[in-house]
């Protein structure tokens, strides 16, 4: 059920366009990497921050108020440009398990932020105030490091998996062929 979904999303007309254009899929791609390296790298300052590794001459609610705003920008960049990409290959991603685990830690990067953003994202002011960085904005910085960097290497090995034929043939939702391709690659081994 799940793998007609994805087939039926890739073969409407603009994922097959995306998918199909010399130009239309790298520049989106582009724009999904810059987006990454947008917002990663400004959660990646406020991380730094919060556990006292770099800018400590900042407080956190400068740090966080200046970099809220790129953030967003390159949030919406990733998110926009990651549909779109997602639509556009969905037969493609479903069965490759690290495009699964990237959207696992994903959901666990959303937990992350509700968990943590009255008591520490939303809360600096308090965080400034303090004699010591508090032990659970400490925790939030590490969680958010190992999260996004577990993202972002998932996301890289996207593009790397290489499932079995089976495998490809599997997800999609007709197959009547599969026993005929089984039976060629037999006999295939076979001769040679």
């Amino acid at each position: 059920m799940i793998a007609t979904f994805f087939h039926w999303l890739q073969s409407m007309d603009f994922a097959v366009a995306i998918r199909e254009s010399a130009l239309v899929y790298p520049i989106i791609m582009t724009g999904h990497l810059t987006g990454m390296a947008l917002f990663g790298g400004m959660i990646l300052m406020v991380d730094m921050r919060l556990l006292g590794l770099a800018m400590r001459s900042y407080s956190v609610s400068d740090v966080v108020g200046q970099l809220r705003i790129w953030k967003r920008i390159g949030f919406c960049m990733v998110v926009g440009c990651g549909i779109l990409l997602g639509w556009s290959e969905a037969d493609k991603y479903y069965p490759n398990p690290f495009f699964w685990t990237k959207m696992t830690l994903l959901s666990l990067v959303i937990i992350h932020s509700l968990v943590f953003r009255r008591s520490v994202y939303r809360n600096t002011a308090e965080l400034d105030r303090a004699p010591a960085m508090p032990g659970r904005a400490k925790l939030a910085a590490c969680l958010s490091l190992v999260l996004w960097a577990g993202l972002v290497c998932a996301g890289r090995w996207i593009g790397y998996y290489e499932p079995k034929k089976e495998t490809i043939l599997l997800s999609l939702p007709e197959r009547p062929q599969l026993e005929e391709l089984r039976v060629k690659d037999q006999e295939r081994e076979r001769h040679g």
